[in-house]
């Protein structure tokens, strides 16, 4: 059965939707954008928002009892591959050195003007699969 995640500590969502959604052990996160939960404003510049984004999506998954460690595969919208770089560095600090898979992708625009976002599948058993 699927169970909605909702987390008090990240922003509300902007539409119809949750945080995430588990099941089987699995969690699927919605988008996280650099919005700042306290304020309910975008954080200024691409790599405050980048951080912001990854924070989110942090709290997002421990509202789950998962962790970044969980985390399979990301997907990183930008509206600038530009700015690539800078939130590549970001996205270094937050995983690591076990990376998880990635697709950053460029895109016209993002929801309430955001600059980033970055979406995660995660697995709470995904601390037992082996690097190679």
């Amino acid at each position: 059965m699927k169970q909605q995640i909702n987390a008090a500590n990240a922003p509300a969502a902007i539409g119809p939707y949750c945080h995430a959604i588990e099941m089987e052990g699995f969690v699927f996160t919605s988008g996280q954008l650099g919005i700042d939960p306290a304020t309910g404003k975008l954080c200024e510049g691409v790599e405050a928002q980048a951080r912001q984004a990854f924070t989110n999506l942090k709290n997002v998954l421990e509202s789950a009892n998962a962790s970044m460690d969980d985390v399979l595969k990301t997907t990183v919208f930008m509206v600038d591959l530009a700015d690539f770089g800078k939130v590549n560095a970001i996205y270094a600090e937050f995983f690591g050195p076990n990376y998880p898979a990635r697709s950053c992708v460029q895109v016209a625009a993002l929801p309430a003007g955001g600059l980033v976002e970055i979406e995660a599948v995660a697995n709470k058993a995904a601390d037992e699969i082996a690097s190679f």
